[in-house]
């Protein structure tokens, strides 16, 4: 039976074959996440694919939990963005470029003073959002999740490790908590707030994404695990927890089904515009989904990322992290650490998202995701 919140989702479901993608190929990847979960690689996933503003697939495998009792995911089931989080966070600061509160050339500085502290002065936007702000190390305290003056204090405290602008350096998390400073700091309102409010519930999928997980909503979320010996998997408990899912960290704690993913890349292929709402303007879309660094290396992954301000971006070199080596060069998304990956292709109108609850290491979570997304770009027909 269809779960009561499906009438209400934003894209009609058509299937593969009416939205010209391969069947066969789609079904080599089933194939192949079926196996990595055989193999005991992780215990679930799920996939989605959407095209022209519709949904061709969404498709669920394994467990959700695997202890005290196993629990299968469904259709229904959220899954720990981690990073995907970031172009979600991104995008309430686009709206506010595409209102006016803000430049991506203005400093943090001109909207939270004290963020000038020990040499920020100077660090802008962009160059937070690209991560080129020179703090990519800089974390925060679990007591900050609850106490904002706190987040704002630890974000404006801040030190360098290097120049700003001067390196391409991955801010796994620091990055994003500006973003969030800076979007209380112009809003007035918790950022989780905002992000809801002005991004997710007008796309209609505000009971399948999630920047702040409501305790009424924790049935539905897939534990995160890690890897065990001999294909066994442990809950990672610092990231299971009912305050972490709370949080709503604003570079790595969101929750979300793969077909709400699907659907938000949607939107920005569309112009910005799903649901009948438009959340950001075209010209944003295009602005955000270029390649702002070039092809100078990202230092924390030793290969060119071509970021822009949210997602990166495949490009033209041999290497490209989750993306898919196959994809187009205009190809754009982001990933979740040892998990997952979403990214849409605007040279085809296809989005994909593939999510996993299990943090798997280096090398082969790289391997799989590009397996997958090779795939997912192999099934596209023109």
């Amino acid at each position: 039976m269809p779960l009561a919140h499906e009438a209400a989702f934003p894209l009609d479901a058509a299937s593969p074959e009416q939205l010209r993608l391969d069947p066969a190929s789609i079904g080599r990847m089933v194939a192949l996440i079926e196996k990595h979960i055989a193999d005991g690689r992780y215990p679930g996933a799920q996939i989605a694919f959407a095209r022209d503003g519709k949904l061709a697939l969404h498709r669920s495998f394994g467990s959700a939990r695997v202890t005290p009792t196993p629990v299968d995911a469904t259709d229904d089931t959220l899954w720990l963005l981690f990073s995907n989080t970031k172009v979600v966070t991104a995008c309430a600061v686009w709206a506010l470029v595409d209102r006016g509160a803000l430049r991506f050339a203005d400093a943090v500085a001109d909207h939270v003073p004290d963020f000038a502290r020990n040499g920020k002065a100077d660090i802008t936007v962009h160059d937070v959002l690209t991560h080129q702000a020179g703090f990519p190390n800089a974390g925060m305290p679990e007591a900050a999740w609850d106490d904002h003056e706190l987040m704002r204090r630890t974000v404006c405290d801040y030190t360098l490790d290097w120049t700003p602008g001067s390196r391409v350096h991955y801010h796994a998390s620091a990055a994003h908590w500006t973003a969030a400073v800076l979007i209380e700091a112009l809003t007035g309102r918790d950022f989780r707030d905002f992000i809801r409010t002005e991004v997710i519930e007008p796309l209609g999928l505000g009971d399948e994404l999630f920047v702040g997980l409501p305790d009424a909503k924790h049935a539905r979320a897939a534990d995160i695990h890690e890897p065990a010996a001999e294909g066994a998997h442990t809950i990672l408990a610092d990231r299971n927890s009912a305050a972490a899912r709370r949080a709503g960290i604003p570079g790595g704690g969101g929750f979300a089904t793969a077909r709400a993913m699907a659907a938000f890349y949607q939107m920005l292929l569309n112009g910005g515009r799903l649901n009948g709402a438009r959340i950001v303007s075209p010209r944003m879309v295009d602005w955000v989904t270029r390649n702002h660094t070039g092809d100078r290396p990202d230092e924390n992954f030793d290969m060119p990322m071509h970021r822009g301000l949210g997602p990166h971006v495949r490009g033209t070199t041999p290497t490209i992290r989750g993306l898919g080596t196959i994809g187009g060069a205009r190809t754009y998304g982001h990933g979740g650490v040892g998990s997952s990956y979403c990214w849409a292709d605007p040279e085809t109108g296809v989005s994909f998202a593939y999510l996993s609850n299990s943090r798997i290491p280096e090398p082969w979570h790289s391997i799989r995701m590009d397996l997958i997304s090779n795939l997912a770009h192999a099934a596209i027909e023109r």
